[in-house]
């Protein structure tokens, strides 16, 4: 299938399958933003639920205390709800 023929959600879900990525880094090479992604990202992964792939989240966790127990794994954090610090880094998805 050409390239201008995918869907969003087709051409994010073969980006996870090649490798890991970040919002950011998906809407850098998919041309959307990084809220967009998160979106599809979400209809991915229930596309993917019942075959024989996983869509796998790393989760967001904060550079200062370590936090990863964040309850919306889909979601870009704003701040670390224990220590407050706004250096959070993002979730990373895949498809295995």
């Amino acid at each position: 299938m050409r390239e201008a023929d995918e869907t969003t959600r087709q051409r994010l879900a073969d980006a996870l399958r090649d490798e890991p990525a970040t919002p950011s880094a998906l809407a850098t090479r998919l041309d959307l933003t990084a809220g967009a992604v998160l979106r599809h990202a979400e209809h991915v992964a229930r596309s993917v639920d019942g075959t024989d792939e996983q869509f796998l989240v790393a989760p967001p966790a904060c550079r200062e205390c370590g936090f990863d127990a964040y309850d919306d794994l889909l979601n870009l954090p704003s701040r670390c709800p224990e220590c407050k610090s706004e250096a959070v880094d993002e979730p990373t998805f895949t498809i295995e």
